[in-house]
């Protein structure tokens, strides 16, 4: 089972825009975040727990100002909610372990790759390079760039 941090806990460990956008729903502003123009191979991570969320191999380039993702590395990964804040109807993605904030799925994905777009917060995610995969504990996951 995931160890999980008190809120003090967390405020220690994490940036203040990680713990905002983690721990208080916030969003990072379009086109700041470290990975919406990264393209490097591997997986992204719970910044919190460290669970699997998205392959860079399912990442594309949106336009939209955060890093987007046709799908999640795998389904049980994710959680999705009904997100009526500000005044929108939208989909919340929080991840399953550490019940972390991440941003929002939308259906104007590519069609050809399922129409969903996995629209995430950089802040929210730490990405674990392909040649560190085995290293980091994440060998399973070296399939996905076979």
């Amino acid at each position: 089972m995931e160890k999980r941090y008190s809120k003090d806990e967390l405020k220690e460990r994490l940036t203040p825009e990680q713990y905002a956008v983690t721990q208080q729903s916030a969003t990072e502003r379009a086109f700041t975040g470290e990975y919406d123009d990264f393209y490097d191979e591997g997986i992204f991570v719970d910044v919190v727990s460290g669970e699997p969320l998205f392959s860079s191999k399912d990442k594309y380039d949106a336009g939209c100002g955060w890093p987007s993702f046709t799908k999640p590395i795998k389904k049980r990964g994710v959680s999705e909610h009904r997100d009526q804040s500000f005044g929108m109807e939208r989909t919340e993605v929080r991840s399953k372990e550490a019940d972390s904030h991440l941003g929002h799925v939308f259906t104007d994905g590519p069609l050809d790759q399922g129409g969903l777009r996995y629209c995430i917060n950089s802040a929210a995610m730490r990405f674990v390079p392909k040649s560190d995969l085995e290293k980091e504990g994440y060998g399973d996951y070296l399939s996905e760039f076979d």
